[in-house]
């Protein structure tokens, strides 16, 4: 049995750590390089760091705070945030990130994808999609959730895949930050239409809704306002987890 991974997020904006609700209301949470440490020591299995207003503005991904968070971790760094060019990846990898997490430009020329993955292979090329439920299923947004492109999730996601993502990095907008646990339905219905691994991410209240989701399809799960705020730790996450008779790292 594959073990599930405990990913800790986070979203940087200015050299800060955020935290909000559906991704608004930006509040301050603290230190990238101080989290990503005491994460690592807590047990986390990775950590993902977002450059959540690149795209916004229109800018490269910061990559002064990716090198400095970068050397502070043994454990594996997913970068993302404006990457638009294989020329961002490589500058991203060079900074010290494990995988790269591409959103936005991907929707724009999917050809990034299969350029990226033939470059440095599809283990590091992560498809980042933000999903809002409609009357239909879920329509992938980008720009923080304020655009709706009109595309399918589930289509989108098997596209990707299919053009050389080798990681699917899924957030419910309309879960994120609320606490009440993952889009289980969503996250499902992803799962089982692609190979590749699936990491949920939006709506994590408590370990009960990490477990949910590895019983739903998820092979890793996304952590970030519960425990930047001391609501729990990654360690008592984990132990809850194993407690419930689920492999983790």
């Amino acid at each position: 049995m594959t073990s599930s991974r405990v990913i800790v997020c986070l979203d940087v904006d200015q050299g800060r750590v955020k935290k909000g609700v559906r991704f608004q209301t930006l509040v301050d949470m603290g230190d990238p390089v101080e989290l990503a440490a005491r994460y690592e020591k807590e047990g986390a299995d990775e950590i993902v760091f977002l450059d959540v207003t690149a795209s916004v503005e229109s800018r490269a991904l910061t990559l002064d705070m990716v090198r400095r968070t970068a050397n502070v971790l043994f454990i594996p760094l997913t970068v993302g945030g404006g990457i638009r060019t294989l020329d961002d990846v490589n500058a991203a990898l060079r900074a010290g990130a494990d995988k790269v997490g591409i959103n936005s430009a991907a929707l724009t020329r999917p050809e990034l994808l299969t350029e990226t993955a033939c470059a440095v292979g599809s283990q590091c090329v992560v498809i980042s999609i933000d999903a809002l439920r409609n009357e239909r299923g879920w329509s992938v947004v980008t720009h923080g959730g304020r655009r709706d492109t009109g595309r399918d999730v589930v289509a989108w996601a098997k596209e990707a895949v299919s053009r050389g993502a080798g990681e699917i990095l899924l957030t419910s907008i309309d879960c994120d930050g609320a606490r009440t646990g993952y889009d289980l339905e969503l996250l499902q219905q992803v799962a089982s239409a692609v190979t590749v691994p699936v990491i949920a991410s939006g709506g994590a209240g408590r370990a009960e809704h990490l477990a949910q989701a590895f019983t739903h399809g998820a092979d890793a799960a996304l952590v970030a306002g519960i425990l930047h705020d001391g609501s729990t730790t990654v360690t008592a996450l984990k132990d809850h987890l194993r407690s419930a008779g689920l492999e983790v790292r």
